[in-house]
């Protein structure tokens, strides 16, 4: 049997190693368009590649995804968060959980996870082909009888038994799904920044705070809210919180042309009695203050 794989990140090399291991007479070949694979992974998380996220319950895994949830949660129920850690952990990358519940290897350098599965690759038989874009796909016959043929970019075919599609957003995979068959719900932009066009912003480019709570009213029909850290940019406001609210609210703002009404709570766990406690003490300590 012959496995191609299209699209070499994280997704299409884990996937392959997955499917060679489990069929070790399979011939397993990755399709990877540019010269070097898992190149997102190398710049995910700062240079440190976040590996995910420490929580192992999927019920509550399943919350942390603004679509998806139902689909999800029988993918979650035979491997998830902590099946990753141990996948790693049995390969010799030990992970480290900080205090947001992000996991990271203990290196801080997405390297170590780019070795590791590239090295866990080989010694699986993977194939990698880079430089190699795949131009169409096509499948002739049906059920289990079903051949498909991969046409790269220099016209040349390679034939297939079965397809792993793992091209993350790029268009050119959802024209090859659809291709064979499937479906397409249209894609929105998520995990954006904000812009924010408000004088009160002005000068404080690379401020940030720890923790914020951000409503989002969207054609003042539903309310968004995450909590989290939160930056001010040279443009309007950036940080996990922001970024988090954005994908909740990623088909709603899509509506509405990305017009819609922020409101950012910098104290939302003080009352107003503490708040003016707060404020008399800072005044007492630092009266002279302008």
């Amino acid at each position: 049997m012959r496995i191609a794989v299209i699209g070499g990140g994280a997704a299409g090399i884990f996937g392959a190693i997955t499917a060679a291991e489990e069929n070790p007479s399979a011939d397993v070949v990755v399709f990877e368009a540019t010269g070097e694979p898992l190149d997102k992974v190398r710049v995910s998380g700062g240079g440190r590649c976040n590996v995910t996220h420490h929580c192992f319950d999927p019920t509550e895994l399943i919350k942390g995804y603004p679509r998806g949830q139902k689909e999800l949660r029988g993918p979650f129920s035979r491997f998830q968060a902590e099946d990753t850690v141990a996948w790693f952990e049995s390969r010799g990358v030990k992970l480290k959980t900080e205090a947001d519940g992000r996991m990271f290897p203990i290196t801080d350098r997405s390297s170590t996870i780019i070795d590791c599965l590239l090295s866990a690759a080989r010694d699986a038989g993977v194939r990698v082909r880079l430089n190699s874009r795949v131009k169409e796909v096509r499948a002739d016959g049906k059920g289990s009888t079903v051949q498909f043929e991969i046409e790269i970019h220099d016209r040349q075919t390679e034939p297939a038994d079965r397809i792993l599609l793992a091209t993350g957003s790029a268009h050119q995979g959802h024209r090859f799904a659809e291709a064979l068959g499937h479906t397409i719900v249209p894609c929105v932009p998520s995990l954006f920044t904000f812009k924010v066009k408000d004088a009160r912003l002005e000068g404080l480019a690379g401020v940030s705070f720890e923790k914020v709570a951000v409503t989002l009213r969207v054609g003042g029909k539903k309310d968004f809210r995450q909590e989290g850290p939160m930056l001010i940019t040279h443009w309007g406001l950036s940080g996990p919180a922001v970024i988090k609210l954005s994908a909740w609210a990623a088909r709603p703002l899509h509506e509405s042309r990305y017009r819609a009404t922020l409101r950012v709570d910098f104290n939302s766990k003080l009352n107003d009695d503490d708040a003016y406690e707060l404020l008399v003490h800072y005044k007492s300590k630092h009266g002279k203050r302008r």
